[in-house]
């Protein structure tokens, strides 16, 4: 469903799009037929690093050159450490279903992973309690170190290197946009300079370089954005007994919600939302004063009030006489013993939204499009659901032989488009 409703929406997005490019012109002498690609993805990050993946093991894209350019060094991952990481991601099913289809969930699967089959979310000040799960015990989702994901990717890379050429350590400086017509002295390519003084050109450039976002900000595409008052502080953990540990907690505290993730049958990582002077302290704290505050955080009731509690009995009690459900029994969290060392640390939280996800030449994905809060854990969830939907697209033109870098190559005509937008508007 999550792939369907990304596909609906690039396809509004894309249609959006046909009403005319709103690009900057500038003049600039082609380059070199060696310097063109069919696709450039900048930002090698896990979404770039995806794109640039399903991109190269795609059948219809066998004849094409891709490239993708990643500012920092190569990633290499020869051992898995004993240690866990403390940046972690929760993988939806429909996430693991694209990985698997390039290869990269097997290379996930025989390093490490661990999947939740609950979630149980509740609140601090109330017995408000809200659980998810799955019939059969089905996953609901996996919580993978980014390392392993990045591994994973950086094997089926290459595996596709005669496709997909990697350049590490390199970071566009400056783009030249094509103009909206065609010109005798000028190219129909967007004109990339890297920071060496290489110049290339590209059909169609892929955003993928986040919520600062290089290539959103030379296309002059506005971006809604807003910082939340809030950190989040993240940490490895040790439970106090080995359980199955196979249940996702999220409580939600007067100063922002604190997540367990399950990593082991013994092992657990944090992601704690609160004000920024709370998060600083935390991160100061000594052990044992921040696994107090973390248990406390979880077990105490101290924030109840006798009022909230009868008027939520109240309604509880009024929502099952009117509509009787399935009640599943309240679980409750593990406590946790210890925190590895040095695994503490904490990042502002923010919004971000681009006013336009696709232009001609040029469509944004992952974080360079949308940025949200870890609330929920879809932040990368969303950008494979655009490497999902925008693969479709293109892989769709490269098929009917159309050209990658115009909106037009993306849907069947006027009619398919107007109704992929009334769809979205509907949802």
């Amino acid at each position: 469903m999550a792939a369907q409703l990304a596909r609906v929406r690039w396809g509004a997005v894309f249609a959006a799009a046909q009403k005319g490019p709103r690009v900057s012109c500038r003049r600039w002498a082609g380059a070199s037929a060696d310097n063109v690609y069919d696709v450039v993805v900048s930002g090698g990050g896990l979404v770039g690093a995806a794109m640039a993946c399903a991109l190269g093991h795609d059948i219809h894209f066998c004849d094409k050159k891709i490239l993708l350019l990643e500012a920092g060094p190569k990633k290499v991952l020869e051992k898995l450490p004993e240690t866990y990481s403390n940046r972690v991601s929760s993988i939806s099913p429909g996430s693991a279903t694209l990985l698997s289809s390039f290869g990269a969930w097997d290379h996930i699967c025989n390093m490490r992973y661990r999947a939740f089959r609950r979630m149980q979310v509740w609140d601090a000040c109330s017995e408000a309690l809200i659980m998810f799960d799955k019939d059969n015990l089905d996953d609901m989702g996996y919580i993978v170190e980014n390392d392993v994901i990045m591994h994973a990717l950086t094997k089926q890379l290459e595996a596709v290197s005669d496709r997909v050429t990697v350049l590490y350590k390199s970071k566009a400086i400056s783009y030249t946009w094509p103009y909206p017509f065609s010109m005798a002295d000028s190219s129909p390519w967007v004109h990339i300079t890297l920071g060496d003084g290489r110049t290339l050109q590209t059909k169609l450039l892929i955003g993928a370089d986040g919520h600062n976002s290089g290539v959103r900000q030379a296309a002059g595409i506005r971006n809604v954005s807003w910082n939340y008052d809030q950190s989040a502080v993240v940490a490895t953990l040790h439970l106090s007994e080995a359980t199955e540990n196979n249940v996702a907690w999220q409580r939600f505290l007067p100063s922002g919600p604190i997540a367990l993730l399950p990593l082991s049958d013994t092992l657990s990582s944090l992601v704690w939302s609160t004000s920024h002077e709370h998060a600083a302290e935390l991160v100061s704290m000594e052990e044992e004063e921040f696994v107090d505050a973390i248990n406390s955080a979880f077990w105490s009731d101290v924030n109840h009030t006798d009022f909230i509690d009868s008027a939520g009995s109240m309604l509880q009690s009024a929502v099952a006489f009117l509509k009787p459900t399935r009640v599943s029994a309240r679980q409750l969290p593990p406590s946790v013993a210890r925190v590895d060392a040095k695994s503490r640390v904490l990042f502002p939280l923010g919004l971000g939204h681009a006013a336009e996800y696709v232009r001609p030449r040029l469509a944004l994905i992952g974080d360079a499009a949308h940025r949200v809060h870890p609330l929920a854990g879809q932040g990368v969830n969303m950008g494979f659901g655009d490497i999902s939907s925008l693969l479709h697209h293109l892989s769709t033109a490269a098929f009917n032989g159309k050209d990658l870098g115009l909106p037009s190559s993306c849907c069947s005509g006027p009619g398919a488009c107007r109704l992929q937008m009334q769809c979205l508007h509907s949802k």
